[in-house]
């Protein structure tokens, strides 16, 4: 039934329309002593991180799946990205949670130079032959990287999922990633299910500034993807300050609505709204200086 429901939905999709994102970030007025940033589409965050700019999980094509465009079978966009592969500044580093087609998708990232900084999860690199710096991690690894921006340390993560690219290639990583700089901390946590993992992130004092969970495709892959609630409850156990909500509203992979992820994040926030930094795709976001 779910493989009859997936190709109903892959050939419906061929005649629908993809809007623009409902958000346009401006990213040219974003400073350099700040952690600003938007959720492109999906997984797909771009961060001014105190001067440098991270690129999560970078996928802009209109479908995900195997194949080149306009050959691709997996499900199409809803949304457009909110800024074009062009429009984008010049990209320090790019972090790859896993090898899945919605995160890791080859046509987009031929589009960078091939010296851009690569961080990627264990046995993935062989898909990312045309870079030159490719740096594989293995969870609670830590790779201090020098760029032209200043130094980050990044650390690999264990989440709960899975990392082949096809069905037989299980030996590939999966992760989540702690970035830091000057005492500033950043979670991205890729695809994960429910999982007490991330309690030792925020032990001694080691505060999580932000954190960018996924909200979608839990109906019925709650094994493989948290719930809203769960990535909330998974927030505080990591000590996360401030939240933001990634894969949703960008690819229908699962049964619940397409809107139902952000409703229900923005009511596991009702309490704290401060916290919940932006839900929408593209919208703009400013991580708050911590008090002195």
């Amino acid at each position: 039934m779910a493989r009859t429901r997936i190709l109903r939905q892959l050939f419906l999709d061929s005649f629908r329309s993809v809007p623009p994102a409902p958000h346009r970030p401006t990213p040219a007025s974003w400073s350099n002593e700040k952690i600003t940033g938007a959720c492109l589409g999906h997984s797909t965050v771009l961060l001014n991180f105190l001067g440098s700019w991270v690129l999560t999980d970078p996928v802009f094509s209109m479908r995900a799946g195997p194949g080149w465009s306009p050959f691709v079978l997996g499900p199409k966009r809803y949304l457009r990205p909110a800024l074009s592969i062009r429009e984008l500044p010049k990209i320090d580093l790019i972090v790859l949670s896993h090898a899945h087609f919605d995160h890791f998708d080859l046509s987009s990232l031929r589009h960078f130079p091939r010296d851009t900084q690569i961080v990627t999860a264990r046995h993935t690199s062989d898909l990312l032959r045309r870079f030159h710096h490719v740096h594989e991690l293995h969870w609670n690894q830590t790779l201090t990287l020098k760029l032209q921006s200043g130094s980050i340390a990044i650390t690999g993560i264990e989440v709960k999922h899975w990392g082949a690219r096809m069905l037989r290639d299980e030996h590939r990583g999966y992760n989540g990633y702690v970035l830091e700089k000057s005492g500033r901390r950043v979670f991205y946590s890729g695809d994960t299910a429910m999982t007490d993992a991330f309690r030792h992130l925020g032990a001694n004092g080691q505060n999580i500034d932000l954190i960018l969970m996924p909200i979608g495709a839990y109906d019925p892959w709650i094994r493989a993807h948290c719930n809203p609630e769960q990535a909330h409850a998974m927030a505080e156990a990591a000590g996360a300050k401030h939240f933001v909500p990634v894969h949703h509203q960008t690819f229908k992979l699962s049964s619940e609505r397409m809107d139902e992820p952000a409703h229900r994040i923005r009511a596991a926030f009702a309490s704290e709204p401060e916290r919940l930094l932006s839900v929408d795709v593209g919208e703009t976001f400013v991580v708050p200086i911590p008090a002195a």
